[in-house]
Parts: structure tokens; sequence; C-alpha cells
């Protein structure tokens, strides 16, 4: 696959970020410059009772053909946000930006070319001291029980993360959540995709507060986390290897 010339699919969720939208997309097109990378966002406003929505359009009209506008009436959640944003994509890569600007895309971006190597590219913070204690205890908890139940080593599993888009076709199951990416990440390398872990340095919101420490986030992630449970231990279908996506680096050097 020739990375300079195919494309890479941002997806950008976002709910009630007014305040935040159009730096998000300002920064992610200027990364794609700073990298040479042919790129695309698709914001998916998740059903925002701001004025997100209407910047989205606002900015979809500057930018024909580089940004594009999925709405939803209602809130569906971060994951159906993400899936949905991944079934309209035209990329050949696919990634999720939040619409929150938390994220530089450039600390991302930087490791595009990896895909070359591996199928799945995934960040993890090194700059912990950004985020607030609390948070910080949470996400070490949560990893803990991730790499303890599913016998993994990852160092962090909510990022932005790489992905080449047609193993994400191969995957049955879609976590509507903020546990999508670790169900995602457990079913794909489970079933023997390659993948790289790369440092990844986290900004801090400016305006807003996060989605992700709420009660409601907290129960669909345990909903999420029973459920790859269930598929993972329980199932009586379960597979633990499919046939790899032909275009995969993991099917290429298998040969």
């Amino acid at each position: 696959m020739d990375y300079e010339k195919n494309k890479l699919s941002i997806i950008m969720p976002a709910l009630n970020e007014e305040a935040n939208i159009r730096d998000a997309v300002s920064s992610t097109l200027k990364a794609l410059g700073l990298f040479n990378i042919n790129g695309e966002i698709v914001i998916v406003n998740d059903g925002s009772t701001d004025r997100t929505g209407a910047l989205a359009e606002e900015i979809s009209r500057e930018y024909p053909g580089r940004v594009s506008v999925i709405n939803h009436d209602k809130p569906k959640g971060i994951g159906a946000s993400f899936w949905e944003g991944v079934d309209s994509a035209k990329g050949d890569a696919i990634v999720m930006v939040p619409g929150d600007n938390e994220n530089d895309p450039q600390e991302v971006f930087r490791y595009y070319k990896l895909l070359e190597q591996v199928d799945i590219v995934i960040p993890f913070i090194f700059n912990r001291e950004a985020r607030p204690l609390f948070r910080n205890v949470l996400s070490l908890l949560y990893r803990f029980i991730i790499n303890t139940t599913f016998l993994v080593n990852f160092n962090y599993t909510n990022g932005t993360i790489l992905y080449r888009r047609s193993i994400l076709w191969g995957i049955d199951e879609r976590s509507g959540g903020f546990f999508f990416q670790t169900d995602i990440l457990i079913r794909a390398v489970k079933n023997g995709y390659l993948f790289a872990e790369v440092p990844y340095k986290v900004g801090s919101r400016k305006n807003g507060s996060s989605k992700a420490i709420s009660f409601p986030s907290l129960f669909k992630v345990i909903e999420g986390y029973l459920k790859l449970v269930k598929d993972f231990y329980f199932s009586k279908d379960k597979k633990r290897q499919q046939e790899y996506s032909s275009d995969s680096q993991t099917a290429a050097r298998k040969k």
C-alpha cells in the first residue's frame, strides 16, 4: 500500500463541543499538511444541543471534499459515532480524533507510516501529569483489569488509535460506548493482527469537561466489558483466529 497516495479518514465525534470543534478541525488539517498526508475529516455530531452541528456544517462548506458531517438526532454514544464514521469513510486507514480538541493530531499522525509495517498503531500517554490524579488512577485500574482478564499487556487502550480500515470491516461486534476501542483491540489482537505501541503526548481541555468520566459512561463500559468476557470465554461460536484481510501486513508477514 502506497501511503503517500492513500487516504487517512479521521472520525471526529462531537457532543456539545461548540467551543472546541473549529479548533479541533483546524489542528487536524494543519497536522495532515505537516506530514503530507492525504486525509479527510468525518465529523459526527452526536445529538448536540448547542451549536456544534451548525458549526460543523459551516466548516464542511469551507472545506468541501475534505470535511463531511454526520448528524444524529439524539446521542448514540462515542462508539456508535465512531462506527458510523467508519462506514462512511473513504480512507484506507482510520483514526478517531475527538472534537474536544484535547488531543494533538500531530502526536498520532507522526506514526502514520508505521502502517507499512503493522495493522494497528496504539498510542500510550507518557505525560500522565497532564491529566488529574483521579483520572490517572482510574486509567491504571482499568488497564489492570483489561490486561488481567484478557491476558494482554497494553499500556493504553482508549487513545487515538490508527487502524487499517479493512480489519475493522472484519469485526462483527460493534460496541457503542466508551469501551469500543478496547473491544476492537482485544478482538483484533487476539485474532493475531500485528500492532505497535508508541508514545503519545496528550494535552488538556481548554473548554468544557470530559464525557468519559460519568456514571452513564461507566455503565456502558461495564456492559461492554461483560459482553467481551462472554464472547471471549463463554461463546460457543467464538473464533480465536480469522482469515486476515488481504491487504493487511499480518497476512503479508504470515506468508
